[in-house]
């Protein structure tokens, strides 16, 4: 297949400076988990992209100095030479088909709170370090030796940045984290010097920082500047309008224009609050204002968006971090004409979580992300099938549907069958809740993945019996069986069922998705604090109940503070009317009553409600699992070599948990078994004496 002639402008080579990207797909700056801690799989993760046809491709945001780390995250450093190995083994990664390298340089300023360096943090003005876990630590206001100092550690990492082989330097100055944004910004520069004040006294450092940076490495480098379309915060944040009028002011300073949305939670907006090309209205018209080449963000998904965006004038780059992460070969599959091979981002955030809790980071859409090193995963390449041929996939959610199209891909004989009359398991059910109609996509992409091989069988409306399993005869047996909502409050504040006295209807999740639609007064426990709380708040609301929702947390669903949607969340249950009570634990349902506890003081209150639901925890479907196991004996008589449970069957967990299970199931059929062995590479910190 070749390209649509349609998306031939994406395919365009743009300059940057003295440097030339050769289409316009920009995979900006994008957390992963790794940063120091794991360089080798963050430059693995890199080097599939520019196999994948990225024009640029970026780091995540690099530390420049020791006195403005923002620790417990982990980040890259540049801090001194002995940094330099891993970020020049980066750019080579970068460069193996031909895209461009880019770094971007950060110094955290306001949001340094230096817990590893232990220095002081330093900042415009004196004020109170702004963090995700509100650090009790305060900057000190920079004088004009720090600002000195400042610029020479600046001009100290573009030369190590040149000489670790980039091609372009991104001055980061967005989503509240930069210092050049904390200048800008009359919230945080408070300053009455040369520095502060009028915006071009504010924009002075900015100013400062790309013509020395040009002076130091223009010649071969590009300089970039990556900054907040709008800070959201009032009157006295950095508005959009400012942000026209510096453009305007500062037209042909950097090399291009980088411009994000707002804050973090602003430009990675879930999809369940921020569409495909959210930020079009707040970097409209700003290309008119430079001649150097615009590049914003969007999620973008579809390639006749993105040609809009280009034909438009709104854009000359498309960039993109979560789309490269679901599917690193976006660029190459419209190239070669295979639009409807793309993994599509379905907005979910879970890859953020990795960068939030300190840890390697997974993909709902594309289960070998952040796995290219540390296992070797090709998120387009399979090995070949091992001596066995036949496998039964028993059970069609996510875990299931991902391993078939894995086992599939390996050249195995593959059945799938599943008890519904549709494929997705939990997504073809969740996907009708508000606001996740993205999620559909997990389970399209590989239902249409599946409808292209041959050796792939789909059976549903089947449900299986042990004895239906033993008689069939294949060598291997893989249940994805999906788990079921709990109705007796056993989650984590309660380990045990809940006193009820069955004067009030007890319902689910799974009830509700049914269609159930209980009416008048209901209470919402929540004790699971991921989305599905809220979610289920919104669609009881939408069915005309008054509900309260109660939770043991500080905050509603409060692990999506990992995804950053947690204050959205919020803010959407308060429109819709729902009550919120935090802090407070349901502990018994008895004569007409729901009685709750305070998880503090344990004071006591009660609420009169027509229906509880319990969004608790959920067990596994792991019934047919266990009658197979009880039968192991005679699994070699029926031919069957293994039998094993993966998944939400297993363990309840978030969907990429369930397609990451489904696609290391695929992996490692036939795979020489290592026992205990440490599953995966990881890097040991080198000793020094």
């Amino acid at each position: 297949m070749s390209r649509d002639p349609r998306y031939d402008i994406l395919f365009e080579p743009v300059q940057i400076g003295p440097v030339t990207a050769k289409n316009r797909f920009y995979q900006v700056p994008h957390c992963n988990g790794g940063g120091y801690r794991d360089p080798s799989a963050v430059a693995e993760m890199r080097r599939v992209k520019s196999e994948g046809g990225w024009g640029v491709i970026f780091t995540e945001q690099v530390e420049l100095h020791h006195s403005s780390e923002i620790s417990p995250f982990i980040e890259l450093h540049l801090w001194d030479d002995d940094d330099m190995p891993m970020l020049a083994k980066m750019s080579e990664a970068m460069h193996e088909y031909d895209a461009l390298a880019g770094i971007e340089l950060a110094y955290s300023g306001v949001n340094g709170p230096n817990l590893y360096s232990k220095e002081v943090p330093r900042a415009p003005s004196a004020m109170p370090i702004r963090t995700f876990t509100n650090d009790p630590v305060s900057a000190r206001a920079m004088t004009r030796k720090d600002i000195r100092d400042l610029r020479r550690w600046h001009r100290n990492a573009f030369k190590r940045a040149k000489n670790a082989g980039y091609d372009l330097v991104c001055l980061y100055g967005a989503h509240g984290f930069g210092i050049i944004q904390h200048f800008l910004s009359t919230a945080t520069n408070h300053r009455t010097d040369e520095y502060g004040g009028s915006l071009e006294n504010r924009s002075r450092l900015m100013r400062e920082l790309i013509e020395e940076g040009k002076d130091a490495i223009g010649d071969t480098c590009g300089i970039t500047l990556r900054l907040s379309l709008d800070e959201a915060i009032g009157e006295l944040g950095f508005s959009n309008n400012e942000v026209r009028d510096l453009i305007d002011m500062h037209s042909e300073l950097p090399d291009l224009w980088d411009l994000a949305h707002g804050a973090w939670e602003d430009c990675s907006g879930p999809s369940r609050f921020k569409e495909e090309a959210a930020q079009q209205d707040l970097v409209s018209g700003i290309k008119s204002l430079t001649s150097k080449p615009v590049v914003g963000v969007g999620r973008f998904t579809s390639p006749d968006v993105m040609v809009k965006q280009v034909k438009s004038g709104t854009l000359d780059f498309i960039g993109c971090a979560r789309p490269s992460i679901a599917d690193p070969f976006l660029p190459k599959k419209i190239d070669e004409g295979r639009i409807e091979d793309i993994r599509e981002c379905i907005g979910c955030n879970i890859c953020i979580s990795g960068d939030m809790t300190m840890s390697i980071s997974r993909c709902t859409q594309n289960p070998t992300f952040m796995e290219e090193w540390r296992k070797g995963w090709h998120p387009e390449k399979m090995q070949a099938k091992g001596e066995s041929e036949s496998v039964l996939v028993v059970g069609a959610g996510p875990a299931g549907l991902e391993a078939a199209r894995a086992l599939g891909l390996r050249g195995y004989q593959v059945v799938l069958a599943d008890a519904g009359t549709q494929l997705g398991g939990r997504v073809a059910r969740e996907r009708h809740l508000p606001g996740l109609s993205a999620w559909g996509r997990v389970a399209d992409y590989r239902e249409y993945q599946l409808s292209q091989m041959e050796n792939v069988d789909i059976y549903l409306d089947n449900r299986l019996s042990a004895d239906n399993i033993l008689e069939f005869g294949f060598q291997h047996v893989v249940l994805a069986t999906g788990s079921t909502w709990r109705n007796d409050g056993v989650a984590r504040v309660h380990v045990v069922p809940m006193p009820t006295d069955g004067s009030i209807p007890v319902y689910t999740p799974d009830d509700i998705m049914n269609g159930l639609k209980p009416g008048g007064d209901v209470i919402l426990f929540d004790d699971d604090h991921y989305y599905m709380g809220g979610v289920i708040a919104e669609k009881l609301v939408e069915q005309g109940a008054r509900v309260t929702l109660v939770t043991p947390a500080a905050y509603v669903s409060e692990w999506t503070n990992n995804t950053l949607e947690q204050a959205a969340i919020h803010r959407r249950l308060v429109e819709l009317g729902v009550d919120i009570i935090l802090n407070q634990s349901v502990v018994q349902i008895a004569e007409q009553r729901v009685e709750s506890e305070c998880v503090f003081s344990g004071q006591r209150t009660n609420y009169r409600a027509g229906a509880v639901i319990m969004v608790t925890s959920r067990v596994g479907n792991d019934a047919l699992w266990n009658e197979l196991l009880a039968r192991e004996n005679e699994w070699k008589e029926h031919g069957i070599d293994s039998i094993k449970l993966i998944g939400d069957a297993q363990s309840p967990a978030p969907i990429a948990w369930a397609t990451y299970a489904g696609h290391r199931y695929a992996r490692e059929l036939d795979m020489p078994d290592i026992g205990d062995d440490l599953p995966f590479r990881r890097e040991v910190a080198e000793l020094k004496s």
